[in-house]
């Protein structure tokens, strides 16, 4: 009847991690259960059958993930399953006639203190001198710093 739990907890592990790797991006608490739930199985084997039935355990352990991990690389299952989504944003890029100190423009978003902002007919990001200006609100370029713009608001 052990032996049922050992197996158990090692596939379950072994599914955690696969998770991990497949579907949650990073370290997080599936990869660290999949980890701990392989171990305990492991160390389980060995309290309970001794040292050389523990290490064709591991062994065994060690062959059913590789081919798991395989097998589910080369399945379009996981394609399903993955977050596949792609970021649609860019980095400003500034050229020196395009935006220039006193430039005006009006802010899209709110800038509290970043946010979008349209000068010369072209959406940047933006930073405010002041912490907080509202959206639709006239703005006027104090400083280009590299592909940062920071800006004030004209009602002032």
């Amino acid at each position: 009847m052990v032996w049922l739990i050992v197996v158990s907890l090692i596939l379950a592990g072994i599914v955690f991690l696969l998770l991990e790797i497949l579907v949650v991006p990073g370290a997080t608490v599936v990869g660290l259960l999949g980890v701990a739930l392989v171990v305990a199985g492991n160390v389980i084997s060995f309290n309970n059958y001794g040292t050389e039935t523990g290490v064709v355990t591991i062994l065994l352990t060690l062959l059913v993930s590789m081919v798991s991990i395989g097998i589910a690389l080369r399945s379009k299952t996981w394609k399903k399953a993955m977050h596949s989504s792609t970021l649609s944003g860019r980095v400003n890029v500034i050229d020196a006639d395009k935006v220039a100190k006193g430039d005006e423009g009006i802010s899209i978003t709110r800038l509290n203190p970043m946010g979008k902002a349209l000068i010369k007919e072209e959406y940047y990001e933006v930073s405010s001198k002041d912490n907080l200006i509202p959206e639709n609100t006239p703005i006027e370029v104090v400083k280009v710093e590299g592909n940062k713009i920071i800006v004030k608001s004209k009602e002032e």
